[in-house]
C-alpha cells in the first residue's frame, strides 16, 4: 500500500513524552530495534505523510533532537500523559491540522494521515480517530488546531483521559483493518519479538 501524498497543511507529532512504566521506566522511543531507536522507525513512516514533524519528549531531548526534528516538551507538569504531549504539539503547531502517533508503533500505516484527513473533512469534525476491530486508538489521530483551548481547559481541570476528551469534541472514527499496524510496544519482551519494519 502506497503512502498518501504529503499534506503540507498538517504537522505531525510523535508522542515520546511518557515514563515507560511498563517497560521498567526506560525511554521507550529510544529503545533499539533493528539497529535504530523505535522513534526513528516511526518517523520514517510518519514524516512522508505530513508537511513537518515534531517530537514530544520530556527527557533525553538531545537524543531525540539528533533525529533532525524539533522537540517540544510538555507545558503542564507531572508527566500528564499523551494529552499533555498533544497540548504541547498544538501550542507549537503552525498549521491548521495536527496528526499524532506514539513513538512505540513502528508499523503505523503509510496511509494513516491521508485517510484521517479525508474522514475529518468529510464529517466536518474537529478530531478524526483511528480504530481497528479491537477498539479505538486515540493516540493515532488528526485534529484541528482550534481544539487547543478546549484541551488546555480540560488539563487545567485535572483531567487526563484521552478518549473522554476526544469524545467531548466533534469527532469521527476511521476504521483500519490491520491490528498490527497499531500495536504498541509496552514491554521489553514485546520489543524483543517485534517483527522488522518494511
Amino acid at each position: 500500500m502506497r503512502a498518501s501524498t504529503p499534506s503540507h497543511d498538517i504537522t505531525g507529532l510523535i508522542l515520546a513524552g511518557g515514563l515507560g512504566r511498563r517497560m521498567g521506566g526506560v525511554d521507550k522511543g529510544l529503545q533499539m530495534h533493528a539497529g535504530r531507536p523505535l522513534v526513528a522507525h516511526v518517523a520514517e513512516r510518519f514524516a512522508p505523510q505530513v508537511g513537518s514533524l515534531l517530537i514530544n519528549a520530556n527527557r533525553n531531548t538531545e537524543s531525540y533532537a539528533a533525529l533532525g526534528y524539533p522537540v517540544v516538551a510538555d507545558l503542564v507538569e507531572g508527566f500528564a500523559g499523551p494529552l499533555a504531549g498533544i497540548h504541547a504539539g498544538l501550542a507549537a503547531c503552525a498549521t491548521p491540522l495536527l496528526a499524532t502517533a506514539p513513538c512505540d508503533s513502528p508499523h503505523l500505516p503509510p496511509d494513516l494521515v491521508g485517510r484521517l484527513r479525508a474522514a475529518l473533512l468529510r464529517a466536518n469534525a474537529e478530531i478524526a480517530i483511528a480504530a481497528t476491530p479491537s477498539g479505538l486508538h486515540p493516540t493515532f489521530a488528526l485534529m484541528r488546531r482550534g481544539v487547543l483551548p478546549s484541551l488546555a481547559a480540560y488539563l487545567a481541570a485535572g483531567h487526563h483521559r484521552m478518549q473522554e476528551w476526544c469524545r467531548s469534541r466533534s469527532h469521527c472514527i476511521v476504521d483500519f483493518a490491520d491490528e498490527q499496524a497499531f500495536a504498541n510496544i509496552n514491554t521489553l519482551d514485546e520489543l524483543a519479538t517485534l517483527r522488522p519494519t518494511g
